[in-house]
């Protein structure tokens, strides 16, 4: 007997997963065949689907709500599309898309429109990805050039720092004691004697 299945993703465990959950309660899912990811929509690699994966068979419908749920590259969704549907034998509805429901329109118009949707809504799933990619590394090099610094905060070096190096390079002390008296690991010291050098 064919059985329903719900698969749910958020891309981090802080967002919050009750909207989908409530959309596969509308559609009388069990919770028992709801499978949840919280990970990132970039490629297929989650536990959850890789175990619902195991679970589909022939006539097995799966819900979800949006195709960005499934995922988020273009590829990777037309591959897994084709698995589902074509590999498996699952039928899949996208709750926010009717037009992505394999159960309607099994002639050839209707399986031509759903390709042409599937295939326009990951490519714009994809190209919003990559924006977020490019609007972060954007604000991360407007950041940069305001002064912010990412990382961990900068350590303040004693103020006699120039007096340690003067004594470690004349070789009154040794490495390990001019790294001990700035108060910093050695790679930082090495850090701070090259910008102290170039005179910042």
């Amino acid at each position: 007997m064919a059985k329903e299945y719900g698969y749910v993703r958020v891309s981090s465990t802080d967002q919050n997963e009750d909207r989908q959950l409530m959309a596969m309660e509308e559609k009388g899912v069990s919770p028992s065949g709801i499978y949840i990811d919280k990970q990132s929509g970039k490629d297929f690699d989650r536990p959850q689907y890789k175990r619902l994966l195991k679970k589909l068979k022939p006539g097995d419908l799966l819900y979800v709500l949006s195709i960005d749920r499934l995922g988020r590259n273009y590829e990777e969704i037309q591959n897994q599309w084709r698995l589902l549907t074509k590999e498996i034998g699952v039928e899949i509805s996208v709750i926010d898309m009717p037009l992505l429901d394999t159960r309607s329109g099994k002639d050839l118009m209707g399986t031509f429109i759903a390709d042409l949707v599937l295939q326009i809504l990951s490519f714009v799933a994809q190209s919003e990805r990559e924006n977020i990619r490019k609007r972060q590394e954007q604000g991360i090099a407007a950041a940069k050039e305001r002064g912010v610094e990412f990382g961990r905060p900068r350590k303040d070096l004693p103020e006699d720092f120039r007096r340690i190096v003067r004594e470690w390079e004349g070789r009154g002390i040794s490495l390990s004691q001019a790294v001990r008296q700035s108060g910093v690991s050695e790679s930082t010291f090495f850090r701070r004697l090259r910008e102290l050098r170039r005179g910042k």
